[in-house]
């Protein structure tokens, strides 16, 4: 990493500390000696997946986002626990908002989401081979699951259904490997 580039942290300073996450403001030294205040969310990190049913079918999540003021199409997601690998994440999170196991995973890549504004750091998975399990979302989270085609799903990204960037993400790069 060229050292010309890299900011040197002066004073860190914790804002709020919520029930995932934390807001700072930090002072920070930039290259040209000058100071400026670089304010961020410390995040332990996420994991997603994009479950095929078969071949032809994926299991997307329908949720309302406050932030937004609307409902999305989603692939199922979670915050990592402390001491929770992102596999252990995803498998609980599959199960618990889709009802469905998945008896094989790939990780696809792993990303942040928003570098400008957080440390969360993002690892995509699909899965497939799935079973039933039992669908038990968490108790503040209110999600229905649908099967949805594919290449139907790829369309929905353009007509402007699908707006959220994990699942985008997800179906591009998956829709971009070697078959």
């Amino acid at each position: 990493m060229s050292k010309d580039l890299i900011e040197k942290t002066l004073n860190k300073k914790l804002i709020y500390k919520g029930k995932f996450t934390e807001l700072f403001c930090d002072e920070v030294q930039l290259p040209s000696g000058k100071s400026a205040t670089r304010e961020y969310i410390n995040h332990p990190g996420a994991a997603a997946v994009l479950p095929f049913i078969d071949k032809e079918n994926i299991v997307l999540v329908k949720q309302y986002r406050y932030a937004i003021g609307k409902v999305t199409y989603e692939i199922p997601a979670g915050k990592i626990d402390a001491g929770e690998t992102p596999i252990e994440c995803i498998t609980r999170e599959l199960e618990e908002e889709t009802g469905y196991i998945a008896k094989k995973f790939e990780l696809l890549l792993s990303f942040y989401p928003t570098a400008a504004l957080s440390n969360e750091l993002l690892h995509i998975f699909s899965a497939f081979n799935l079973e039933e399990g039992s669908f038990n979302p968490d108790e503040d989270e209110f999600v229905d699951k649908e099967i949805i085609n594919f290449k139907r799903a790829l369309g929905m990204i353009k007509d402007g259904q699908i707006k959220d960037s994990k699942t985008i993400i997800s179906l591009l790069y998956f829709s971009s490997l070697p078959k």
